[in-house]
Formats: C-alpha cells, structure tokens, sequence
C-alpha cells in the first residue's frame, strides 16, 4: 500500500519515490509558499484547492505537492505529462471527471510539464477549468508568463517554488539514511567530505540528491563497504547518461554550465554549451531566458545594453526562427559573457525586500500619498508635497520613506563598467539630499 500522499514503500522503487513527503510539513525547503496565511497552506487545511500552476526548478516538490493537495481536498489525482500526452489524453481525464462530478467526486487534474502544451492543448483546458470539472494543477520549469496562454494565465494562480537549500537538503539527505521503512535504515554512514559531496552534486534539486546517494550506496554496498566516501559519490556522478536529454536532468545541468559561463566571463565555454544544446534539439528560446536571467542577474549596471540585446535575441529568433534566428543568439551570448559583471541588482533587490519584510507595518508619509478624491485630499493626503521638477536640477530636499527608515541604504553600487556613471548620479543626489536644499549647483 503507498504512503499518503508519497510513492510506492517497498524496497524495489527508487530512494526518491519512497521518500516521497506523505504529508505537507515534509516537504522541505518551500517555507515561503507553505507557511501560516499561505495559498497553499490554506487549501490543505480547508481542502479548497484553486487551480494553480507551480512554477519551479525540478526536484523542488511540485509533484508532490499537488499529489497532497489531491489528497487534502478529497480528490481524484489524474495525472498526465505534456512530454508524452495530447488532447486525446485530456479529453478522455475530462470525460472521467465528468463522471465523477455527476457522482460528487471532485478531479484534481496534474498537468507536467505544461508549458510543453502548445496554444490548441491548452486552449482545451479552459472550458473545464471554468465550469469546475478539474481543478487543474499544473508543473513547470518555464516562466509561464512565456510559455502559458493568457487565457489559462488569468485562470490559474502562480505558485513560485524556490531551489532547496544546503540546510533542507542535508534534512533530506538525514531522513534518507536513517528512515528504516522508505529510507536506508542506518545501514550505511556518510566519510568526511561525502555529505558535502552530495549536497553539491544535488544543486537544489532533492530528486537529484537521492538519486546521487542511491547510486553511489550501490556502488559502496557492491564494493563490501559500509562507509560512502566522496569517491563513490564523484564515482556515481560520472557514471549518470551524458547524452543531452531536453526533458531530463542533463538539461538543466547544461543550462546552468551555460549559464555560470556567462557569468564567468568565459566566452568560448558559454558558446559551447549554447552549441550543446542547439545541436541536442533544445528550444532556442529555453537558452536566451538563460541570457535574459544573466543580463540582470550578472551584469546589470554594469552594462545596461545587454538587457536589451538579449531581448532583441528574443525577437529575432521568433521572427527568423532557425539557423538564422542562432546567428543573434550568438552575437547576444558573445556580448553577455564579454561584458562587465555586477551583481549590485540582486542585492539590491534581496535588501529591498528584507527591508520591506522587517518594516511592512510602517504608514506611508501623508504628504506622497496619492490624493485623487476630495474625500482623500480632506485626509491630508498629499499636503506639502513638493513637485521636484519646479526646483533647480528637478531635486527638492523632501522625506519619501518613514522617519524610521530615514538613511536607509540598500544599494551598494560598484565601481565596474557602466556602473561607475551609476556611481557618480547617486552620489550626486545624495550630496544634494545632505545639503538639504535645491541643489543649485553641483560643486
């Protein structure tokens, strides 16, 4: 008999299945999405499931969490994969929800993979999800502000799960050795350096953790060992199928090796692991998301011109598509990895927000409230604001955050590329800000 919610227990199914979380405070690393007053923790524990789209990396718990989702609303789980299913699929899911919905039996319907629907496949959910006969969960890897229709978009809620962290996985990895009835029971003990090890391999994704200790175990138990070593894990590592798989994990090991060549300023390995991909039948526009992450995430500032030439890849690849549409590809992928790196967006961005997280009770100041009704304005909304552009340098010296916040820094800008103009214009406002006056002069 399966575990709720988890996969088959017995001894011959994978390490992965098995521990399969049975019940929601087992799932690991998604406290953002799963805490007190969340979507999802209200739908378990109400067993009112909207329609949602979990949007994460592989090996997060999407799967899983739409298996408990199921379970929570007392639904029927049909599960369908976009790699290998097509309309006829849905529509016979559709006919045997119909059937239990004439019965009071409700259908919670999984969709994997569902950006891997074209236009007409998901165009065929819509009427179902409307008149209630599923609630549709779908899964994905891709942005589905990308990949999914509107029409479905404006139907569905996005749920964003993030990569596990070292600390959830080494929980994982803990149950994994030591649950005696879905886990390994203790039989075998981690070497120095081994725990380590499999946390790097697994890069976020709990699957790939449990799948890496399964085979290196094998490979420990078959050399009469009782001790994993790093050797039999980096003896595991190499052993995994190198041939490109656009629907498995080697995917996303090679967008991320493309990716961190980006990153690296490494020109020739990033345009070889574009190569890799484009030759294996991965979708072009899989690979520019890549260089769109990387033109904010690694460089920004430093040269804002790279945003946009990933974009124009974007565009050029859906209006010439293939081989010509690559020639763009490269031109963005050689400018990307040659060009100035910072990363002062991404941390600016996480302080903004763990500001706005410590602080999200503070009023904001009466006189840059928006005043659009005479109800408004007799609340004192807008009173003493002053417009900036009827001062010199379009600059007057006036409070927009909380007096509890005032000196409130987020942003360490550096000192590299097209940043540095950057550098000089915030300083430049800053010396004004301190003055306390117009700003009549720059010296």
């Amino acid at each position: 008999m399966n575990p709720p919610g988890g996969g088959d227990a017995g001894s011959a199914a994978p390490l992965a299945d098995r521990l399969r979380p049975a019940v929601p405070d087992e799932v690991e690393g998604q406290e953002r999405i799963l805490g007190p007053g969340t979507l999802l923790q209200t739908a378990f524990e109400t067993g009112r499931v909207p329609s949602l789209v979990l949007w994460g990396p592989p090996g997060t718990g999407k799967t899983t969490i739409a298996r408990l989702l199921a379970r929570h609303a007392g639904a029927v789980f049909e599960p369908l994969s976009a790699v290998t299913s097509g309309v006829k699929d849905v529509r016979a899911v559709i006919a045997r929800a119909k059937t239990r919905q004439a019965s009071g039996e409700s259908t919670l319907l999984f969709v994997d993979e569902i950006h891997r629907f074209n236009k007409a496949q998901q165009d065929a959910f819509l009427p179902h999800v409307e008149d209630g006969t599923v609630v549709l969960v779908g899964a994905t890897t891709e942005n589905p502000g990308f990949s999914l229709i509107g029409a479905l978009l404006s139907r569905v809620r996005v749920v964003v799960l993030e990569p596990l962290g070292d600390e959830a996985l080494a929980r994982v990895l803990g149950r994994a050795l030591a649950e005696d009835e879905r886990g390994l029971g203790g039989r075998i003990a981690l070497a120095d350096g081994a725990r380590a090890a499999l946390l790097e391999i697994a890069g976020g994704d709990a699957r790939k953790l449990l799948n890496a200790l399964e085979s290196a175990v094998s490979l420990a138990e078959a050399a009469g060992a009782d001790t994993l070593t790093p050797a039999h894990v980096a003896e595991a590592a190499q052993a995994r199928i190198v041939a490109y798989d656009a629907s498995g994990d080697d995917r996303y090991d090679l967008l991320s090796a493309f990716h961190k060549s980006l990153r690296g300023s490494h020109a020739d390995a990033a345009l070889f692991w574009m190569a890799r991909m484009l030759d294996g039948g991965e979708d072009p526009l899989v690979v520019i998301r890549r260089m769109i992450a990387c033109a904010s995430e690694d460089i920004g500032l430093a040269d804002p011109h790279a945003l946009r030439l990933a974009l124009d890849a974007w565009d050029a690849v859906r209006v010439l598509g293939r081989p010509e549409g690559e020639l763009a590809m490269t031109q963005a992928c050689l400018y990307l990895a040659t060009a100035p790196k910072s990363n002062t967006v991404v941390k600016a961005l996480k302080a903004a927000r763990q500001a706005a997280k410590d602080h999200v009770d503070l009023p904001v100041p009466i006189h840059i409230r928006n005043a659009p009704t005479p109800f408004a304005r007799s609340l004192g909304h807008g009173a003493g604001y002053r417009y900036p552009h009827d001062h010199p340098n379009a600059f007057v010296d006036q409070a927009y955050l909380p007096p509890e916040l005032a000196g409130l820094d987020l942003v360490a800008f550096k000192e590299v590329g097209g940043e540095r103009e950057t550098v000089k214009r915030q300083a430049w406002w800053r010396r004004l800000r301190a003055r306390g006056r117009g700003g009549e002069s720059r010296s």
